[in-house]
């Protein structure tokens, strides 16, 4: 008879889980892609610090972002209990926001989109107040990348290297309206450039529109001490 076998513990099977399966324990699903449902979040926060400045600032009064390059802020995916207390240090999280670039596979733009709400949904199982970000690419996206956002809620986005061009700013208009038209926002946080020609339409409907100053505005404002 060969050696008996020893069930793995829960730390080593989520040390074997490459998909991460457990950051979405216990949560109930949307769409066809079954993307995790986020609960609702009603905070309005004034400040935001970008995830590589929030690991080595002592100033927690304001929330966390992740409207970087994808590769500052990948380790929160690979390692997410790592971060988990230093993120609940902060007043709350806007949840991350990895890239769904137009001319990525679409594959990986709903797999990216997957990432973004299950560590959402994690986070907030685990004490973090945390306002849905969304994001979008062309209309293909538009099959999933609202799902799992809750309606009536406060999101965030943001414009931030999104409008640069003509056609960039078509796409995040039409979008915008998209997201608008499906999840009837109370308020909406945008990360940096709020120029009235993309949000005008918004506060006219009666959603209260909140610009964050991107980093390098805040950066400017205090006379280049960050």
């Amino acid at each position: 008879m060969g050696k008996e076998q020893k069930l793995p513990n829960e730390a080593a099977r989520q040390r074997y889980d490459a998909f991460k399966s457990w950051l979405v324990q216990d949560a109930t699903f949307a769409g066809a892609w079954e993307l995790p449902k986020l609960k609702p979040c009603h905070e309005k926060p004034q400040r935001a610090i970008p995830f590589d400045k929030a690991m080595r600032t002592a100033d927690k009064n304001q929330w966390v972002h992740f409207y970087l390059d994808d590769h500052r802020f990948a380790c929160v995916w690979h390692n997410p209990k790592a971060y988990l207390e230093r993120l609940r240090s902060f007043e709350g999280v806007l949840s991350s926001d990895f890239s769904l670039l137009r001319e990525m596979p679409l594959a990986m733009q709903v797999w990216n989109t997957y990432r973004n709400r299950a560590l959402a949904w994690w986070l907030q199982s685990n004490g973090v107040n945390v306002i849905p970000n969304v994001r979008w690419g062309d209309e293909r996206t538009y099959e999933f990348c609202f799902d799992g956002i809750p309606h009536g809620s406060t999101i965030a986005i943001s414009t931030n290297g999104c409008i640069q061009n003509k056609t960039d700013r078509h796409y995040f208009k039409q979008g915008l309206r998209e997201m608008v038209d499906r999840l009837a926002p109370k308020a909406i946080i945008n990360y940096s450039y709020t120029p009235d020609d993309i949000f005008l339409p918004c506060k006219q409907e009666g959603i209260e529109i909140i610009q964050i100053p991107n980093w390098q505005q805040t950066v400017r404002q205090k006379g280049g001490v960050a």
